[in-house]
């Protein structure tokens, strides 16, 4: 009977949601100050940068946005379940909170900006733009696109003198071709919805960010992007707890 109470109780403890200590972290130096990145999982992050915190795709599945630090700035990246919660953004928004959002998201939400791919705004010190994030290939069964053109976002964001890149979810997309001096990017590996390791290799290729997290993998071998982009000493490719 112990043995069975105990198996229970790792079960039920696996399932419980982490608070912001529990999770990685990697910080990055930029000319007016630290940037933090916390890997909360799947397309969920936080990025902290002079006393502003953004929360990109919370979702309530993944960490205890109670206990999580109040958001200056949400970032959506469409209005699929496992990239929109309502109940994530309402968790961590205050009464300032910018909240941002997809043309596709707003049946479901209401946010504060409504940004489509081409707009940059700013806000205070950061400045984001809106890039295409869509299916070419990946299909569901009818033709229709996973993630059609034009409905999803990824971003771009400014701290200082840094680029980070945020792609949401896409394929290797010919816009990537476009992004210049991206000193962090995230991709997202896994299918059908996004991309193989062969197609996150060519997607890098075509931008070359100085590091390179693969996020949104799933069940996906990540080691194999390792592999595919051993000899590409201008990117460095950084495994963190992201599936």
């Amino acid at each position: 009977m112990k043995k069975i109470i105990l198996i229970m109780t790792i079960i039920a403890s696996a399932s419980i949601p982490l608070k912001a200590a529990e999770f990685e972290k990697d910080v990055f130096k930029t000319s007016e100050g630290e940037l933090a990145i916390t890997f909360i999982g799947h397309g969920t992050l936080m990025l902290e940068f002079n006393g502003k915190v953004i929360h990109v795709d919370p979702v309530s599945q993944y960490a205890d946005y109670e206990s999580m630090p109040k958001a200056d700035l949400v970032l959506i990246t469409h209005e699929h379940g496992d990239h929109l919660d309502p109940k994530a953004i309402d968790a961590v928004k205050k009464e300032s909170t910018r909240i941002v959002l997809t043309e596709s998201c707003s049946p479901k939400y209401t946010g504060t900006d409504v940004m489509k791919n081409g707009d940059t705004k700013v806000f205070g010190t950061i400045t984001v733009e809106a890039v295409p994030a869509y299916n070419i290939r990946n299909t569901r069964a009818d033709g229709t696109p996973f993630h059609p053109k034009g409905r999803g976002n990824g971003y771009v964001i400014r701290f200082a003198d840094k680029k980070v890149y945020i792609a949401g979810d896409t394929e290797n997309i010919p816009e990537m071709a476009e992004l210049v001096d991206i000193d962090v990017a995230f991709l997202p590996v896994n299918l059908p919805y996004t991309m193989t390791p062969e197609m996150c290799t060519n997607a890098a290729r075509l931008f070359h960010p100085k590091v390179l997290y693969p996020y949104h993998f799933g069940e996906t071998d990540t080691g194999e992007l390792v592999k595919l982009l051993e000899n590409d000493k201008d990117i460095e490719v950084r495994l963190r707890k992201l599936n």
